[in-house]
Order: structure tokens, then sequence, then C-alpha cells
């Protein structure tokens, strides 16, 4: 298989964490003789400060002539003063817009090594894996009128049929892929959007008998995602509680610096980078966690490649160095080395490279 990825290091840590993702890539890529072209572009504040615009023209460019776009993360102090149009989170937002990648997928799972830098009890936590389905290109964030006063502020919250329907339909096929549950969030006690919403829920169910539905009010839900976090397996949900309850949700792993995620659309392509964020307390000094980053290069060889062993063999190999006890700062014990994003990064091409072996190895054997 031969691939074009555009590659968006963007702010703070994300240069790092991209640098090491694009190397894991790379791996793959040779083990499994597949070719992956990496292309390089700006997004976000490294943008601005270069092109005076957090999405310039020729990132816009780049992604339309590739098959995935892998993006390390936006954002930072430096730009907070700037006017909103030169915000580099609207570079995200804007590219979300133009490729039109309505869904947006949160994967949350117990690590076993990891459950103890969880501030959850363990009983809690264990048995944790679902999936987060968010609407991500329609909704409150998108709205307009929106706009500010010293006086007064309006924000617009509209979503169309056509856009539920879509991320609906989404969710209802992972579900079954998984384990055939899904939890449709809204607040359709107050919210005309919400009504809406939960009324096409229930039309599209109809059309997939075999996935068990149930309702919940989003504050019902943010409060079970802590008591009981278990219960679900695939939660679908608009674009403003989507963004809320995959941050809390991403605490229930221990570390932000776990959890990947994919944007995508209906064709294939794919936005895939780490829920982290910029991290900017951290940056340039060699120590930030690329798991996440590493994991989403997994989520696009499955989801915009449809490389399952390829996707599985990066998520083993990350499954494996947690289990061996290695980490990076920030999920280390005291009394435990803490590796660099390097050094961490090289732990899972040794895996890699190791499971390919082993994989010969057994074939030669049949």
């Amino acid at each position: 298989m031969e691939k074009r990825v555009a590659v968006l290091p963007g702010d703070g840590i994300g240069p790092e964490v991209m640098a090491e993702a694009v190397r894991v890539l790379e791996v793959v890529g040779r083990r499994f003789n597949h070719t992956f072209h990496t292309e390089y572009g700006l997004i976000g504040g490294a943008a601005i400060d270069e092109k005076n615009n957090p999405l310039p023209k020729e990132t816009i460019e780049l992604c339309e002539s590739s098959d995935a776009i892998l993006l390390g993360a936006v954002g930072g102090p430096k730009w907070d003063q700037n006017p909103s149009e030169l915000r580099p989170e609207k570079g995200l937002l804007a590219i979300r817009k133009h490729f039109d990648l309505f869904a947006n997928l949160r994967p949350v799972a117990a690590v076993p090594s990891l459950i103890h830098a969880s501030p959850l009890k363990e009983e809690i936590v264990k048995e944790v894996d679902m999936l987060i389905v968010r609407e991500l290109t329609g909704g409150l964030y998108f709205g307009k009128p929106s706009r500010h006063t010293d006086q007064s502020a309006v924000d617009t919250l509209v979503y169309t049929r056509e856009e539920i329907e879509r991320i609906v339909d989404k969710g209802f096929e992972l579900a079954r892929l998984r384990k055939g549950k899904v939890t449709s969030v809204d607040k359709a006690n107050v919210l005309e959007s919400s009504k809406l919403w939960r009324k096409i829920v229930e039309e599209k169910k109809v059309d997939y008998p075999d996935i068990e539905v149930e309702h919940q009010l989003v504050d019902s839900a943010a409060m079970k995602l802590i008591t009981n976090p278990s219960v679900f397996d695939v939660i679908i949900t608009e674009n403003m509680f989507g963004d809320i309850l995959s941050d809390e949700a991403s605490v229930i792993t221990g570390s932000l610096g776990l959890l990947p995620s994919a944007s995508v659309r209906s064709d294939g392509l794919g936005l895939y980078e780490p829920v982290h964020g910029s991290a900017p307390d951290v940056a340039g000094q060699g120590v930030a966690n690329p798991a996440a980053a590493i994991l989403s290069v997994a989520m696009m060889l499955k989801y915009s490649f449809g490389l399952e062993t390829e996707a599985a063999a990066v998520e083993k190999a990350v499954n494996t160095v947690f289990e061996e006890g290695h980490f990076t700062a920030d999920l280390a014990g005291k009394d435990q080395r803490a590796l660099s994003t390097k050094e961490w990064t090289d732990k899972i091409v040794d895996e890699l490279d190791l499971q390919f072996v082993s994989n010969s190895i057994m074939y030669s054997y049949i």
C-alpha cells in the first residue's frame, strides 16, 4: 500500500510527539511493506507566526492532496492576547469544517498497568472500555450569530436533520463493531436542538434492531462517567457536550497523554490527533508522553487505511511497553526512572521489531 500523509506538528509539544509518531509510522511501513509519504505543513500558532493565518491555504492544499492528516497540537499562552481570528484554535476549527470531518472518535479504555494513576478507585476503572462519538462540525461552536459586547453576548446553537442523522448512523455502525450498546446524550428537557436530536435517534434505532439504545441527559451522563463509567459502550452526542464529556472521560485512564482521537468523514479521510493539547509548560524538554500520538497513528491505520493488523500491532506494542513498566514523566512513580519522549518511543520500535521477528518465525513453521 502507498499512502500520503499530511503532518501538521503545530505548537507546544506537538512537534515532539509528532516526530515520534512519524517514526512509528515508518517502522510499520517498513515491517509491513507499505510506503507512507509524509509532508509537513503549518497550523495554529506556528502558522500565525509564519503566515499570519492559523490555517494557511498551503496547508489546506497539502491536506487536500493527502490520504490522511496527522496533527500534533495547537495553542499556547503566546497567542492568548491575539484577536479571535488569529487564535491558534481557529485553525483547528477551520480544518474540521473545511474537510467536513463531522465525526470525532475518542476511545477511552483502562490500561491494567496504569490503573494506579487514575484518580478513581480501581474497581470503578478496571472494566472501562468506551468510545465517545462527538458531532464535530455543527452546533454552538459554528452557529451564527456569535458576538459579544461589554454588556451582552450571543451564541447560536443550530443543528440540521442531516447533521444529526449522519453522526447517529456513525455511532450505531461503530456500536455494531463493539458491544452493541449506544448511549445518546442530550439535554432534551431544556433545549430544542436536543429534542430534535432525541427524536432522530428514536427514528434511527429502528434500522439497528441489534443495538441496545438508551437516552441520558448530559448532566446525568457526566455524573455516571465518574461513578460507573464501565456501563458505557458507545456514547453519541453533539459538539459541545462531546467536548466536555470526552475531556472528563480522559482523566479516567490517569493521563491525557494516553488518549488518541480521530475526526473522520464518510469517504475515509481523517484527521488524527492526541487529545492532550499543546502542554506549553513541558514543551522542548523532551519529556512529553508520545503514547496518544502513536495511538493516533494506529487509529489512522485502522479507520483511513483499513489496516487492521498493523493498527493492532501498534496498540499491542504500546500496551506491552506499559506492562513492562516503562513510563514517561507523567506516569512514572517517584522511585522510578522516567523515560524521555524518544527513549519511550525506542521501546515501541523495539517491540514492533520483536513482533515482526516472532511472527516471521511462527509462519516459517506453518
